[in-house]
C-alpha cells in the first residue's frame, strides 16, 4: 500500500532552493565530554546556529489536502546550537534547543469501557541522519537512491538507557521486499526501508494487553542493549525551556550498518524535531557538511 508523503520520517520543505549546506566545523577536544545532557564542558565559543522549519509549508499541506497551519507542529521553526568534536577516536555532538515543556511520557495503554487504546501521551524526540551511500537528499521522497545512518533519541523510550536507537533506512525508487510505500509528489513510488541495527535495541514495545490489568499500563520496556544497536550514546536533560542532547559514537564502529567518520573528510548530515513525537509533524533543518578536517 502506498502510504501519503507525509507520512515519512524526515522530510524537507519541497519549497527549499537547492543550497550549499551549512559546515559544521568538527574540532578536537582535550578530554572527552561525558554524555548526559549537561553541556558545560562545551564552552560558550564554537557553537554553530542552525535553523530549523516546518518540513512542509503551509502552501504544500494545503496542495496536499492537509490542515495548513499544522497545528500539531509545535516545534515551528527556531534555532539550534550545536558543537561537534573528536576524542580520540570518538565523535561528540552537543545540540540545546528551545522547548517550553518536556515532554518525557510515551504513550500508555489506557482501559476505556472494554479494552485498552492507545493513550495520548507523546514524547519529543531528535533524530539524526547521516549519509551512507548513494545520492543524498534532503527529502526521503525524492526520485534518488540512497542509504542513511539515522541515530533517533527518545525522552521517554531512549533517554532512560542513556542511548539513541541506531537505524539504517534505505530510500529508493526501485521496488524493496518489506518497504513501505510512499506516493511523491510527481506520483513516483518512492520505497523506504527502516531497519534497526543488529543486536539489540534500548527498547520494545509490548502488545495491547487483552485484560483489565489496570487504568493505565505501559507500551514499551526497556531493555538491555547490545551490538550495533549500543553504539550510539546519547542523553537529554530539560531546563528552563531548552532542551540539552548530547550524543557520542565511535568514529569506525566496524559494523557494516553504521556510517563512517573519517578524519581529514566531510560526511552530510540532516536533524529533525520532533516536538511530543507526532512523525508528520516535525521541524527539519537543510543538510548539514561535518567536517572533520581539523581531525589527524
Amino acid at each position: 500500500m502506498r502510504l501519503p508523503f507525509y507520512a515519512c520520517l524526515l522530510g524537507v520543505s519541497f519549497a527549499a532552493l537547492a543550497q550549499q549546506p551549512l559546515l559544521i566545523p568538527v574540532t578536537p577536544l582535550g578530554a572527552a565530554p561525558k554524555i548526559d545532557g549537561d553541556l558545560s564542558e562545551w564552552g560558550s565559543a564554537g557553537w554553530i546556529k542552525v535553523p530549523i522549519s516546518p518540513a512542509l509549508e503551509k502552501a504544500e499541506r494545503a496542495k496536499y489536502g492537509l490542515d495548513p497551519n499544522d497545528d500539531k507542529n509545535q516545534t515551528g521553526s527556531l534555532s539550534f546550537q550545536m558543537k561537534a568534536a573528536v576524542v580520540g577516536d570518538q565523535f561528540f555532538l552537543a545540540l540545546k534547543y528551545p522547548d517550553s515543556s518536556e515532554d518525557s511520557s510515551a504513550k500508555q495503554w489506557e482501559w476505556r469501557g472494554d479494552k485498552y487504546v492507545e493513550g495520548k501521551q507523546r514524547e519529543d524526540m531528535l533524530a539524526l541522519r547521516f549519509h551512507m551511500r548513494g545520492d543524498f537528499d534532503r527529502s526521503m521522497l525524492s526520485s534518488k537512491d540512497y542509504t542513511v545512518d539515522v541515530w533517533l533519541w527518545s525522552a521517554a523510550r531512549t533517554n532512560p538507557s542513556g542511548l539513541a536507537e541506531d537505524m539504517t533506512h534505505y530510500v529508493t525508487t526501485k521496488m524493496l521486499d518489506s518497504a513501505a510505500e510512499y506516493e511523491s509528489p510527481d506520483k513516483k513510488t518512492i520505497y523506504i526501508k527502516k531497519l534497526r541495527d543488529a543486536g539489540n535495541a534500548p527498547y520494545k514495545l509490548l502488545a495491547r494487553p487483552k485484560e483489565n490489568k489496570g487504568e493505565k499500563l505501559p507500551s514499551f520496556q526497556l531493555t538491555p542493549s547490545s551490538g550495533s544497536a549500543a553504539d550510539v550514546a546519547a542523553k537529554g536533560r530539560w531546563k528552563t525551556g531548552y532542551w540539552q542532547v548530547e550524543f557520542g559514537r565511535a568514529l569506525n564502529t566496524g559494523h557494516a550498518d553504521d556510517a563512517v567518520f573519517k578524519p581529514g573528510e566531510k560526511i552530510i548530515g540532516q536533524i529533525a524535531v520532533f516536538n511530543q513525537g507526532y512523525a508528520e509533524h516535525k521541524s527539519v533543518s537543510e543538510p548539514l557538511l561535518f567536517d572533520f578536517s581539523a581531525i589527524k
